[in-house]
């Protein structure tokens, strides 16, 4: 009887919207996927200028899978016991001072963390009107991607019609991303990963052409096939280590390399000779770390640039597999396996359903 009384008490805290407490993933410990747990916390407030999201799904990133490990810390301000980077939802609340979004309307957007909880706050410029063509399980899975993917090849590299863009990892979800963004700008999308029944999906979401290696090394003869000799004009380089040294040695003069990943180290030994003989620039670029008027220009950007692109289906993000909250362990787990084809999504509020509208 005591147990029953627990659970319809645990119940009522899952959904009921004014209750003080929330279900959350918490990282218990550092450690592996084993470590993770749904438990009831606190519910934040929304602050001056800030919103209050009903959170219905969230994406999964490899920054979790850090940040369980005790590798990844959260930046200041975001919770250190829950992760998630990017979320969906409508928005349950509006603090002092924040006018900008009416109770109800659907929102997407990044955070520094805690996005894997039934309710996060948010600064009201820090999101994005989730598109009607959306569900808001897909919604969940454009921010992290595709601002990353803007700002690097859009803001910064200058993405131009017809240009030849090589990204390393091309099945992840950012790498996805990169494809859609290329192609609907005009651009030729080339990419690598290190299993080749993956070229044949990512060729049907854009990609010109692409190679299966596991060695940095064998890209030169690949770009020189793709390029007849010339080179590429961005390198996107998600991986880090050795691919930025190869991804430097493709580049055709002038050529942009944007390094937005270290999975395979920190560290690259490059030929500044070729650097300085062909004019080439070497970015590197990440948003979790970035102030918030930083992020808030980022998002605005993609807005404006990128959005209407979402709300006509030129471009989309493609989702792997969806797991309940409670299932957050495997999806971990299937993450750092590398067998997805673009992204994992958590979805977390029980009275949203999946492909809420």
């Amino acid at each position: 009887m005591l147990r029953e009384r627990r659970i319809r008490h645990y119940v009522r805290a899952m959904s009921n919207p004014n209750t003080s407490r929330m279900r959350a993933l918490r990282i218990t410990a550092p450690g592996d996927p084993g470590v993770l747990a749904v438990e009831l916390v606190p519910r934040p407030e929304a602050g001056p200028n800030e919103i209050l999201v009903r959170v219905a799904a969230a994406a999964l990133n490899r920054a979790d899978l850090l940040q369980r490990a005790g590798r990844y810390p959260a930046p200041p301000g975001s919770p250190e016991d829950i992760p998630g980077l990017e979320f969906a939802g409508t928005v349950a609340a509006t603090g002092a001072g924040a006018s900008r979004w009416r109770i109800g309307d659907r929102v997407s957007g990044l955070v520094g963390g805690g996005a894997q909880a039934e309710f996060l706050t948010t600064h009201e410029d820090a999101v994005f009107a989730v598109p009607d063509v959306l569900g808001l399980a897909e919604a969940a899975a454009v921010p992290e991607a595709f601002i990353t993917v803007h700002d690097a090849l859009v803001t910064q590299a200058h993405l131009g019609r017809g240009e030849r863009v090589l990204v390393f990892a091309v099945a992840s979800g950012v790498g996805l991303a990169a494809v859609h963004l290329i192609r609907a700008m005009g651009a030729h999308a080339y990419g690598t990963t290190r299993t080749a029944s993956k070229l044949d999906r990512v060729r049907v979401e854009g990609m010109t052409d692409g190679a299966a290696i596991s060695v940095p090394d064998d890209i030169g003869r690949h770009v020189e096939r793709w390029t007849s000799g010339t080179g590429v004009d961005i390198v996107l380089d998600l991986v880090g280590g050795d691919w930025a040294a190869a991804g430097i040695s493709v580049l055709a003069p002038r050529g942009r390399l944007m390094c937005v990943g270290t999975l395979a180290g920190g560290g690259a030994t490059i030929d500044l000779r070729r650097v300085l003989s062909r004019r080439l620039t070497i970015r590197g670029t990440v948003l979790r770390g970035r102030t918030l008027e930083e992020k808030i220009a980022a998002t605005d950007a993609f807005a404006r640039d990128a959005l209407p692109l979402l709300a006509s289906g030129q471009i989309r993000p493609v989702i792997d597999g969806i797991y309940p909250l409670e299932s957050a362990a495997e999806a971990h787990a299937r993450l750092e396996r590398g067998d997805t084809i673009g992204k994992l999504v958590l979805t977390i509020s029980p009275s949203s359903p999946t492909t809420d509208s």
